[in-house]
């Protein structure tokens, strides 16, 4: 694609990578294959070829968003699908990432959607807020038929109580910053290997029983975790185009691995694989910051999502098992970190029967706050992925993403838990909370 934009334009390094993303890009229209906006609208201004001709437009023009560019980019649900399809390798999630920050800095949302999006800000990366949030939601949910007819934010205030969980999980024991040592005599036989584990925001909230199972799996396997005081990621807000937030939220990572590092750490692991994709991008976010650059890289070249870290362990199942796993890949996983096999091979060798789901590469619809802040797009979506997943008639879906786990769970009565559980489970682990209700069928293996 040729460009034209002016040197000074181009002295702005984000101005630059930009600039070489759109040079890469040569209007093939690949991309609007799988895309899942294209294929729910037709619109070629809601596929990525479409989006990326109205960021060029907008950036080549020194023009503030209009209200137009502003309504197909929302409507992105960075997916990246996109960036799998790709033959020429547009890295679209840079393009788009700076395409939001610059409709953060030059558009004036109305007055509920920048209430709307602050609200989310300021209470998704917190978790003691998000617990107060989700009590509110209950106490909230008999009037949702009210809230859903309030003007221009009603249909996304309904959406934030139907996605609110009927009940919150306890506070878990692990969920602190502290060490988790190996179990009882896994450290005597060799020194045990260090990792740090993200905790997570939402996650930890909702899903606390996903960590608390990755820490039991490496404990067992002679791993020492540790849980570092890192707070969020920065994920939530850098996908809305708080550049600002959401790098005062990395950097608050950054720094609290930094000095895990400095001790002596394998890797960083991240069983919520959204915030796996960002945090393995530092290096890219933070490459012109004197202070960060360096820390940055370290922190990216040691992020791992939780499988593949498993992935690389001897692991010893103790049980064997007949459950038909549908096995969901998070597009952050498959197409953010190009994790594919991994998850599905663990599986498997922990005696699981693995399905996948027609369809695999079309997102659920969560998307960090998309299904908030885009509720008819992401019900449709959902509606399609949970079809797709119920076609295979599974007994549980597995899946590495709290977004997923949240937004599939909504749309169906199949359990759903994450991978790390599971393997968890055949190793000796407790059985998922999640599969209580599920028909014992392990058996202990000869």
């Amino acid at each position: 694609m040729q460009t034209n934009f002016a040197p000074a334009q181009l002295a702005d390094p984000a101005m630059a990578a930009s600039e070489k993303i759109l040079r890469t890009c040569v209007h093939c229209g690949f991309c609007t294959a799988t895309c899942p906006t294209y294929l729910l609208l037709g619109d070629e201004l809601d596929s990525p070829r479409g989006r990326i001709y109205l960021i060029k437009d907008m950036l080549e023009g020194g023009k503030p968003a209009s209200q137009e560019v502003v309504k197909h980019v929302d409507r992105c649900l960075s997916c990246l699908s996109c960036m799998t399809t790709c033959p020429s390798g547009v890295h679209y999630m840079h393009l788009v990432d700076h395409a939001r920050a610059h409709i953060e800095e030059t558009y004036t949302r109305p007055a509920g959607d920048r209430f709307l999006r602050a609200l989310l800000a300021q209470v998704l990366p917190y978790p003691n807020r998000f617990r107060l949030a989700l009590t509110a939601a209950k106490l909230g949910a008999p009037f949702r038929g009210l809230v859903a007819r309030l003007p221009r934010v009603g249909n996304r205030l309904a959406a934030m109580l139907d996605l609110a969980p009927a009940g919150t999980p306890p506070r878990e024991p692990t969920n602190r910053p502290g060490r988790f040592p190996p179990a009882s005599g896994r450290a005597a036989e060799t020194p045990p290997r260090r990792v740090a584990l993200l905790r997570g925001c939402a996650q930890s909230v909702l899903r606390p029983d996903f960590n608390a199972a990755a820490i039991r799996l490496l404990n067992r396997h002679g791993i020492e975790v540790v849980h570092a005081a890192e707070g969020c990621c920065g994920a939530l807000t850098h996908h809305m185009g708080k550049e600002a937030s959401a790098h005062a939220h990395a950097k608050q990572a950054i720094d609290a691995w930094d000095a895990e590092i400095a001790k002596g750490l394998d890797a960083i692991l991240v069983t919520a694989s959204g915030c796996g994709t960002t945090i393995k991008d530092y290096g890219f976010m933070f490459r012109d910051d004197p202070a960060y650059a360096e820390k940055a890289r370290r922190v990216s070249a040691l992020a791992k999502d939780v499988t593949e870290y498993v992935a690389l362990l001897d692991l010893a199942p103790v049980a064997e098992s007949d459950l038909v796993v549908a096995y969901h890949s998070a597009c952050s996983m498959q197409h953010g970190q190009g994790i594919r096999l991994e998850p599905k091979t663990l599986l498997k060798r922990a005696g699981f029967t693995v399905k996948d789901v027609p369809e695999g590469h079309i997102c659920c619809g969560s998307a960090g706050t998309y299904n908030i802040l885009q509720p008819e797009l992401a019900l449709k979506l959902r509606a399609r992925k949970v079809a797709n997943i119920e076609r295979v008639r599974p007994d549980v879906i597995a899946t590495g993403n709290i977004g997923c786990a949240t937004q599939i769970g909504k749309g169906t009565g199949i359990p759903i838990v994450h991978t790390v559980e599971l393997l968890d489970w055949a190793t000796g682990g407790p059985k998922p909370a999640a599969l209580a209700g599920v028909a014992p069928r392990l058996e202990a293996a000869e």
